[in-house]
């Protein structure tokens, strides 16, 4: 990441919500061909969250503690703090010396820009300041928010904007909350009501839906460099898996996340 970081834009996708299990089902039918063209061996790789909902697992990803591969470690991370006795900071792991990636990388020149998503993200009272303060750019609307069926599509209009507006030389840092797949989600399945509310099924639908659309992001942020792009959920959530629903909790569905990294290479 040393090399990486100060030679090409960074993309940071969560995909809020996102059961593990829902997304390498859809991967391997073949459902999701804009994701899998992009994911290495077109699979997503298990890994653990950091948190149990959003608020908990983005402040952990912020500080450089991305999801973290399902098995023995240590894994040595991306980025980290520096502190002493950090396990897994390595050679290849770009080290900061601010509490936080986003405040590390705008020390490093790049303009670091926030599209939120779930209500974590809104803006709209203290708590929901808290995250989107991190950033020197921080954007949220009602249409990016989980109640919006277009939520998504909004929220890559507003990051090809940003795109657009900046310098060519102006290196960039965004970072986008994919609201789709959080409850509600029933209105993604054709037929579905909202009577019947939310299942596997419409979750899995929400997913697709955000397929159709993500490679005009893919397009945006490889249109003046290269970028390295993260790919993750910030935590599962359980639709009556052993009797629960939800997230917050100590569950599988909860814990186990998809993640992948790759480089969009520039489209010019």
């Amino acid at each position: 990441m040393n090399e990486v970081v100060g030679r090409d834009d960074l993309l940071l996708l969560t995909l809020d919500t996102l059961r593990y299990d829902v997304a390498v089902e859809l991967a391997a039918a073949g459902r999701l061909p804009n994701l899998t063209a992009r994911l290495p061996g077109g699979v997503w790789e298990e890994r653990h969250a950091p948190g149990s909902f959003t608020y908990a697992s983005h402040q952990a990803m912020f500080a450089g503690f991305l999801p973290t591969p399902a098995g023995p470690g240590p894994h040595p991370r991306l980025f980290a703090a520096r502190f002493a006795g950090s396990e897994s900071t390595a050679d290849g792991t770009y080290v900061f010396d601010t509490p936080d990636l986003v405040s590390g990388l705008a020390a490093h020149g790049y303009r670091t820009v926030c599209v939120g998503g779930v209500g974590f993200f809104n803006k709209q009272g203290a708590l929901g300041d808290v995250l989107p303060g991190f950033f020197q750019e921080s954007h949220w609307e009602p249409e990016f928010s989980v109640a919006s069926p277009t939520s998504f599509e909004a929220q890559v209009a507003r990051a090809e904007k940003t795109v657009a507006e900046l310098p060519p030389e102006q290196r960039l840092f965004l970072f986008v909350n994919v609201s789709a797949l959080h409850q509600p989600n029933w209105f993604h399945l054709p037929g579905a009501t909202r009577e019947a509310g939310d299942s596997r099924a419409t979750h899995a639908a929400a997913l697709e839906y955000v397929d159709r659309h993500v490679g005009r992001l893919f397009a945006a942020m490889s249109s003046r460099r290269r970028c390295f792009a993260i790919v993750c959920s910030d935590h599962g959530t359980a639709y009556g898996d052993d009797g629960y629903t939800g997230h917050r909790l100590g569950h599988e569905s909860v814990w186990t996340v998809p993640y992948g990294h790759f480089f969009l290479e520039p489209s010019v």
